[in-house]
């Protein structure tokens, strides 16, 4: 019986329908450490509705660097606490990355449809 490799879209795809769509996995370009062990990659979760009271959502969605610091401590794991993102511990561009995948969550079904449709 012969196999049928599988073509880049075809994987691409197939990670989008069994991954859990309330979870974003992001590679960091500076991997971080948190007690003995280092990370190359943090996931983050949708937001729930008690972890947005605490910043404005329009902020977020700007990418307001202090709405999503505020943000990041409730929905990553491993957690990102505020200390490390005020310490510098989290380079700029990683934070940037983190916010983005918080903003994808803010979106509508349709808009995040069209965010993961392979360019």
């Amino acid at each position: 019986m012969q196999t049928q490799q599988q073509t880049p879209e075809q994987i691409e795809n197939l990670k989008l329908i069994t991954e859990d769509p309330d979870i974003q996995i992001i590679d960091l370009d500076e991997p971080i450490k948190i007690g003995q062990t280092t990370f190359t990659q943090i996931e983050v979760r949708k937001p729930s509705v008690p972890a947005l009271r605490k910043i404005r959502i329009a902020d977020i969605l700007n990418g307001d660097v202090n709405s999503i610091c505020t943000i990041l401590p409730l929905c990553t794991t491993p957690t990102i606490s505020q200390t490390m993102l005020n310490s510098g511990v989290v380079e700029p561009a990683d934070i940037i990355q983190l916010g983005a995948a918080v903003i994808y969550f803010l979106q509508p079904k349709s808009v995040r449809a069209e965010l993961s449709l392979p360019q």
